[in-house]
């Protein structure tokens, strides 16, 4: 079922601008654009319900699609996603073509393990990042990446350079210099109430006395 969510029919269409489009979401389908691989753009239309139900799969966004395009498939990466402000509409989606023998510069989601185990520590989890910029061969893109937070200490933070990514897998930010080794996640110490605190609060309990 997973490999259906990720392969789309598409159609060509030529009716373009913004009456063809808003026309088109009145027919329940979605306009897109497929770019990229030094190939001419096409603007595509796809059926909503289709869309609308693959894109409830966090995979969605990092996985390698198929889309259909009148019967021709052809390999992508979603690059945008336009959403109507307050209804549940797609209003428009960008795709970008994919070679085989070529690396892609996407973005992978962070699935934080055992940070419970930080908590019991009574630290909180500061999250500074939720994804991951990174690059790899088509074959080797990762649906999301794991960090395992059980040996974080409280007062301790992950930096890229901590992260184990998968085989064939390179992190954008780190490709650049060790000045780019930015924090992912940090365990901060929870915050005591000061004496300060307490005596301000003994204060009008005093006062009542008198």
């Amino acid at each position: 079922m997973m490999t259906d969510l990720f392969t789309l029919d598409a159609e060509v269409r030529t009716d373009l601008g913004k009456g063809a489009s808003r026309r088109l979401r009145h027919a329940n389908k979605v306009p897109a654009i497929l770019y990229g691989e030094g190939k001419e753009s096409i603007s595509l239309t796809l059926e909503h319900k289709n869309v609308l139900r693959a894109q409830l799969e966090e995979a969605f966004y990092s996985h390698v699609l198929t889309l259909n395009v009148d019967g021709k498939p052809v390999e992508c990466l979603i690059k945008d996603m336009q959403r109507h402000p307050f209804k549940n509409i797609i209003m428009h989606l960008d795709f970008i073509r994919i070679d085989a023998k070529h690396a892609i510069h996407t973005n992978a989601p962070i699935h934080f393990l055992n940070e419970e185990n930080v908590v019991k520590l009574g630290a909180t989890v500061a999250h500074h990042f939720t994804e991951i910029a990174i690059s790899c061969l088509p074959k080797d893109l990762p649906e999301f990446v794991e960090i395992d937070l059980a040996d974080l200490e409280v007062g301790q933070t992950l930096h890229l350079s901590d992260i184990k990514l998968p085989k064939g897998v390179t992190s954008d930010e780190l490709a650049k210099g060790e000045d780019h080794d930015q924090a992912v996640v940090t365990a901060n110490a929870a915050k005591a109430q000061s004496n300060d605190d307490e005596d301000e609060a003994a204060a009008p309990e005093a006062a009542a006395t008198e």
